[in-house]
């Protein structure tokens, strides 16, 4: 069995996109959800993905229909609404970049329960770690101010998690309809919700600037069907874990971002509970080398 090929080249430089992009939907989005509330941006996301989506989609097998409504529920409806809504009140990029990695050990400990799958010492170190670095975050004066913040964000990482366990049922759907069958399965519960809870965001959509607009475009093409393309081509020529630790770099570059272009000043806590988390993630990501584990990412 011959060994998979390194990442080099091309494929390292379209990994380095996938990180440029993702790292940048933060600052786009928040500079969204200045303008556009929280359920309605997540609408308008998947309402510009679906367009260019609907002559790309396959109709899925019949018995995939009630998964692909769960999967579209935890992470279209939940997932997305409230992690645009612990961005939105969060104030900064940094924080929110990083607690939304703790869907990583959130997966492992629910593919362990759920699924049987075995976890050895290291990965439940990692785990711990990740956790603790949580904490230590949560404890920064920015961050425990304003808690509800990191409340929905891990909330929001929790059913990107729960989502990521059914996703693995999956079969016989490619990226761009599941993307579009998500986009499907939410839109009507978003724009509903966004109804019922943020009044009149509606009737005020056409009033919002065009940096809003490319906001919402950007998570739509950019980050999504650009992103998520990318790494669902690259993980078919590579082991996911050969891909996933240079992903990390997403929740650094969207730090680095909040610094230069959102006025962040992350304190000592965020920086040693965020790298305790990303050190966590680190140990994850290489223990599934050992025992190969699908992770979806956040787009």
């Amino acid at each position: 069995m011959s060994a998979a090929p390194a990442l080099r080249g091309r494929d390292m430089a379209l990994v380095l996109v996938i990180v440029a992009v993702w790292a940048i939907n933060f600052l786009t989005s928040a500079l969204g959800l200045r303008e556009i509330p929280p359920l309605l941006f997540t609408a308008l996301r998947f309402g510009l993905l679906l367009l260019p989506l609907l002559f790309l989609m396959k109709k899925p097998p019949s018995d995939q229909w009630p998964r692909l409504a769960a999967v579209s529920l935890c992470i279209g409806v939940v997932h997305f609404s409230l992690s645009f809504t612990a961005l939105k009140l969060a104030g900064d990029l940094s924080s929110p970049a990083i607690v939304l990695q703790s869907y990583v050990p959130m997966t492992t400990v629910l593919a362990w329960w759920l699924l049987g799958e075995k976890v050895g010492w290291r990965t439940c170190a990692a785990i711990a770690l990740s956790f603790l670095g949580v904490l230590v975050l949560g404890l920064d004066p920015h961050v425990l101010g304003n808690p509800v913040a990191l409340a929905t964000m891990l909330a929001s990482a929790f059913a990107l998690a729960v989502g990521t366990i059914l996703m693995k049922g999956l079969r016989g759907l490619d990226v761009y309809s599941q993307q579009g069958w998500m986009a499907v399965f939410s839109l009507p519960s978003l724009l509903l919700l966004s109804a019922w809870l943020e009044p009149g965001a509606i009737a005020n959509l056409p009033e919002a600037s065009w940096v809003a607009w490319l906001g919402a475009a950007f998570a739509a093409y950019a980050s999504s069907l650009l992103g998520h393309g990318l790494y669902y081509w690259l993980v078919q020529r590579h082991p996911v874990a050969q891909i996933t630790p240079w992903l990390l770099l997403v929740p650094v570059g969207a730090m680095l971002l909040g610094v230069a272009f959102w006025g962040d000043h992350p304190g000592p806590r965020v920086l040693i509970g965020g790298a305790m988390v990303l050190a966590g993630v680190l140990v994850i990501a290489l223990r599934a080398k050992v025992r190969p584990r699908t992770l979806a990412e956040p787009a």
